[in-house]
């Protein structure tokens, strides 16, 4: 197993290479990695390298010792009244934030991501970023935002009510209360609850099984699905169509048929 630190000066995050499969593991465990500026800086230099990363065929996402990620870092911030302070808030998000959603939301190869312990703010909408959300029996979720007098951001308004629906995700974003593993597995906000000391066996598994898949049929899945909302349903047939076309001319759309009328298992090559 390859092991690659994201930034030698200051290993805020870590890459383990298994194979086809990329771990990247927050690790700021003394401050259940609250997203420090450099833990948002190396969190953005991993993504973007697993997603040009022609041998990462799964990403799995996870946060080192009890916490996932305990969302934005405030120690800098200074409660300023002034207007110049609340616009420092937007523009943290476009800069540092937005483009760490758009990147795994965007990424043409799965991304699991493993939960363990807390996801709270910011690092709640990193975890729900994921295509396959696993988390520990411990883990709880937290958009505590309410309470101090703000909105969940990161995308949270975006992927919770998809998820849940409208009335849970207002319930649960204007209460400020945490929602345990359990009760996000019976809402369907998250895909599955393994003990705590299973979590990442039971991550590194499915991604195996992920990368073993055609690449480019998954990466397909990925968008027609997160754009199904916003097309009618002619518009996404259309989609689908221009979509299969392209994969049925590639190696592996070939190779998938070849196996089916031969009977045997296909070997994807990613291409």
């Amino acid at each position: 197993m390859r092991t690659a630190i994201a930034n030698d000066a200051s290993p805020c995050v870590e890459v383990k290479q298994t194979g086809p499969v990329t771990v990247i593991v927050m690790k700021q465990p003394e401050r259940l990695n609250a997203l420090s500026p450099q833990l948002l800086i190396d969190l953005h230099q991993s993504l973007s390298m697993a997603a040009q990363d022609p041998h990462c065929r799964c990403l799995i996402l996870t946060g080192s010792g009890r916490g996932f990620c305990a969302g934005a870092d405030l120690s800098h911030f200074n409660g300023s009244d002034n207007q110049e302070q609340a616009t420092d808030l937007a523009a943290t998000l476009h800069e540092t934030y937005h483009p760490i959603i758009r990147l795994i939301r965007g990424m043409e190869k799965p991304v699991i991501t493993a939960i363990n312990g807390v996801a709270a703010g910011a690092g709640c909408s990193i975890a729900l970023a994921g295509d396959i959300v696993l988390a520990g029996r411990s883990a709880s979720f937290i958009q505590a935002f309410i309470k101090l007098g703000l909105i969940p951001d990161a995308g949270s308004t975006w992927f919770v009510p998809r998820a849940i629906g409208r009335a849970r995700a207002l319930q649960w974003m204007m209460s400020g209360e945490p929602l345990d593993a359990q009760t996000a597995e019976q809402w369907g906000l998250i895909n599955a609850v393994h003990d705590d000391d299973q979590l990442m066996g039971a991550a590194m598994s499915l991604g195996c099984q992920m990368a073993a898949q055609a690449t480019r049929a998954l990466a397909g899945i990925k968008a027609l699905i997160d754009h199904s909302s916003e097309q009618d349903l002619d518009e996404q047939l259309g989609s689908e169509a221009r979509l299969q076309g392209m994969l049925g001319y590639g190696q592996d759309g070939r190779e998938g048929i070849s196996a089916f009328l031969h009977k045997r298992p296909a070997v994807f090559s990613g291409d």
